[in-house]
């Protein structure tokens, strides 16, 4: 537990701003063998969380601050909507680390860059599934995390607390990669109202197979380095291996929260763009989780 004065706490090997599901779900891996700092969006958050939430079939009281008072980490893992991003990334900053490490979805390098200037900054990606079920976050699958280079010391406190996690030295393509999934399973999750492995099954799967035919040669001119066939194989299986996984866009939708797809769908429609291509299906249903968005907003 954090003390009431934060200006004494020790500083931590590891800070995570983000309470969301993955971040409470990663924190409470980390905090079974290890001092890790939990940043949550206000000190009632913070408080709430140090009082304890389930996490899986345990209860997590979580070391955990609010954003006004910090304590200060060899290390940040960024785990927040990607609209705020560049608020997390200040909170970052404030937290004194010798890097910071973004695992959210979409693309947010350049804004974590512009923010932390000076700091090895980079963007990992992961396939680790969790979800809110009530007050507490239900585990979803367990994945993969790939991180840059240079947090090397990231991935061997991720690999202690059993988080499969390595430095990818292909990370840019490894990025790619999560944004053609991304691209696929959420908006269909969203739209449908279904967990990641239904997007797989009718009426969601020629969506899913149009979603894939579309967005593959675009990602691919980009710097994607899986061929169509081993691209196919590798979506289907994380929709697969998260299959009970409710998608992060699912969640947003089901809590009435602004969904990322602008920065999902949005940054594959801006490439495509680039490129001289239209992606007809993509946009559809962008447009669809838009409105679903806006239906969903409390008074709409």
């Amino acid at each position: 537990m954090p003390p009431d004065t934060p200006h004494a706490t020790p500083r931590y090997p590891l800070a995570i701003v983000g309470a969301g599901a993955l971040g409470l779900h990663f924190a409470a891996r980390l905090a079974a063998v290890g001092p890790v700092a939990l940043v949550a969006r206000s000190e009632a958050r913070a408080a709430e969380l140090r009082a304890g939430v389930p996490v899986g079939d345990a209860i997590f009281r979580a070391d955990a601050f609010g954003p006004d008072h910090l304590p200060t980490a060899d290390w940040v893992i960024v785990l927040v909507k990607t609209y705020d991003t560049a608020a997390a990334a200040r909170t970052a900053l404030a937290l004194r680390p010798r890097g910071v490490v973004s695992l959210q979805n979409g693309l947010v390098e350049d804004v974590l860059r512009g923010v932390c200037a000076g700091l090895p900054v980079g963007q990992g990606i992961t396939t680790e599934g969790a979800f809110r079920d009530g007050a507490g976050v239900k585990p979803a699958g367990a994945g993969e995390t790939l991180l840059p280079p240079g947090f090397e010391a990231v991935a061997a406190l991720l690999g202690q607390a059993g988080i499969v996690a390595r430095v990818e030295p292909q990370i840019v393509a490894a990025r790619f990669a999560k944004l053609l999934m991304n691209v696929v399973i959420n908006p269909l999750a969203a739209i449908f109202r279904v967990p990641n492995g239904a997007v797989l099954e009718p009426p969601q799967r020629p969506l899913f197979d149009a979603l894939l035919a579309e967005a593959w040669p675009v990602l691919r001119a980009e710097g994607l380095a899986l061929g169509e066939a081993e691209a196919r194989e590798r979506v289907i299986a994380v929709a697969r291996a998260t299959g009970a996984n409710r998608a992060s866009m699912l969640q947003d939708v089901l809590a009435g929260r602004r969904t990322e797809i602008e920065a999902i769908t949005g940054s594959l429609l801006a490439m495509a763009g680039r490129q001289g291509v239209e992606l007809p299906t993509h946009r559809a249903v962008a447009a669809l989780v838009g409105v679903i968005e806006a239906a969903g907003r409390p008074g709409a």
